[in-house]
């Protein structure tokens, strides 16, 4: 009897790049008298990354290749 190979998990992994810098949250947060949690950057990241997603889409929409305020 041979056993049947399991499939290959598939990894999720974030946006290829990081669209804030960690101090400026950081000294928001102490100015605004809170901590951040370290699985906040990750997430701070993805919100990022799928907002400028969207706005990259609505810019090919518009046949532009340039970002706009408006397409925030």
């Amino acid at each position: 009897m041979s056993k049947k190979a399991k499939p290959a998990k598939k990894v999720v992994k974030g946006p290829k790049y990081t669209f804030f810098v960690k101090k400026a949250v950081q000294d928001f947060a102490r100015d605004s008298g809170m901590m951040v949690g370290s699985d906040a950057y990750e997430a701070f990241n993805l919100a990022m990354h799928n907002m400028l997603t969207e706005a990259a889409g609505r810019c090919k929409d518009n046949k532009r290749k340039t970002l706009k305020a408006y397409d925030f």
